[in-house]
């Protein structure tokens, strides 16, 4: 599990929405990965630029990228087709 650079502003993002993460109960061993997951897959557009504010566009991005490298991807298509584009123009 990473640490994250923010994580009280993070812990407390993610614990104010806790229907992004529902399968969870301890979320403050969440890691930035499983955050980023959640909160793009089943946020609102405002929950991602929260995001973005607490963790920068360039970190969500990295994320993102890095997950999607790997053998089992848990994003909607349509999600992954949205982000790539958002992440390619303002990344």
């Amino acid at each position: 599990m990473e640490k994250t650079s923010k994580p009280s502003a993070l812990n407390n993002f993610i614990k104010k929405r806790r229907h992004l993460i529902w399968y969870v109960e301890d979320f403050d061993c969440l890691s930035e990965e499983a955050i980023v997951e959640g909160v793009l897959n089943y946020g609102d557009f405002d929950d991602v630029k929260e995001l973005i504010s607490i963790l920068g566009i360039k970190r969500v991005s990295t994320i993102f990228r890095k997950q999607l490298r790997h053998k089992r991807i848990n994003y909607d298509p349509k999600t992954i087709n949205y982000f790539r584009l958002y992440f390619n123009r303002y990344a």
